[in-house]
């Protein structure tokens, strides 16, 4: 009976430890974090969201709920494979399971381009982290020393995210029209990173302004 009681005992005690290893887990390191997977539903879509489907990592780029007359409601989406770059079209019904991609977070910085490669600094391990073109959605917004995060699934880096607010020069715009206040129509603009969007008639060059990255949308001046 006691040899019995010590396997369950011993049992507990490894149960136990591997619910420790599991927690501390939980405690990312200094510039570094892990996402863990908690089984989401088609219904918590939102765009920027990872998930893992058929074996492979996307982003959620695009999505629509839809509840027709008849018949079930179900969730169309724009998915972006993030690891061969290909965009797919996917429906779901409403209310799927779906699992969202268990990643690993790395806060980075912009450092130089080699050639056809963009260097990062790990600002935890100080190691570089070349990337290319297609790995980086906003690479419009880029400059140097731009704090950015990497994504990593699997141990390969599949995503980099600039901030979703950036204050960036005004490089070339058409000169303002006098009058013109904070109402009114809009120009084509090129900032310093050669990203054009549209701002207001009364932006000047040489202003600095407020963007939004993922809208390519001006906010604000940056004095506002």
């Amino acid at each position: 009976m006691s040899f019995v009681i010590a396997l369950a005992l011993a049992g507990h005690v490894g149960r136990a430890t591997v619910a420790t290893a599991g927690s501390s887990a939980l405690l990312p390191a200094h510039g570094r974090s892990r996402s863990l997977p908690m089984m989401l539903t088609s219904n918590d879509f939102k765009v920027g969201l990872t998930i893992e489907s058929e074996g492979s990592v996307y982003k959620v780029q695009e999505f629509l709920h839809v509840k027709p007359g008849k018949g079930a409601a179900f969730v169309r989406s724009k998915l972006k494979n993030l690891i061969t770059g290909n965009t797919v079209e996917k429906t779901w019904k409403a209310g799927e399971n779906v699992m969202p991609a268990e990643v690993e977070k790395l806060d980075v910085q912009f450092t130089y381009q080699d050639g056809e490669e963009y260097v990062f600094m790990d600002m935890s391990s100080f190691e570089e982290v070349r990337l290319v073109k297609d790995q980086i959605d906003q690479i419009n917004y880029l400059k140097e020393n731009c704090d950015a995060q990497v994504a990593k699934w699997q141990g390969r880096v599949i995503t980099v995210d600039l901030p979703n607010q950036m204050t960036l020069r005004v490089e070339q715009t058409d000169p303002g029209v006098k009058g013109n206040t904070v109402q009114g129509g809009s120009k084509p603009a090129t900032l310093e990173t050669g990203a054009v969007i549209q701002v207001p008639l009364f932006i000047e060059e040489g202003e600095d302004i407020k963007v939004d990255t993922r809208e390519n949308r001006y906010i604000s001046r940056a004095k506002e």
